[in-house]
């Protein structure tokens, strides 16, 4: 019993992060950009999406291998903002 309720809310999981939203590439592939301007618009998007993390992981009060962890992967799976 406790493996299905252990692979249920692991669906729900995996539902939600791929429901998030375009990632910075995506992005970047909608608006057609090439060259310079791809390349500007990915790093200002993974920029943004860095700083929120950051400010998310201040807020868990993570510090150290957590904090780069969970860094890491948050900046991985961040859906990009709207312009």
């Amino acid at each position: 019993m406790s493996r299905f309720i252990a692979a249920v809310c692991l669906s729900l999981f995996a539902t939600a992060a791929l429901a998030a939203g375009p990632t910075c590439t995506d992005r970047a592939d909608e608006k057609k950009l090439h060259g310079a301007a791809r390349a500007s618009f990915l790093k200002k998007c993974e920029k943004d999406n860095a700083a929120a993390c950051e400010a998310s992981a201040a807020g868990k009060k993570l510090h150290g291998a957590a904090k780069t962890s969970f860094v890491r992967k948050c900046i991985r799976e961040a859906p990009a903002k709207a312009d």
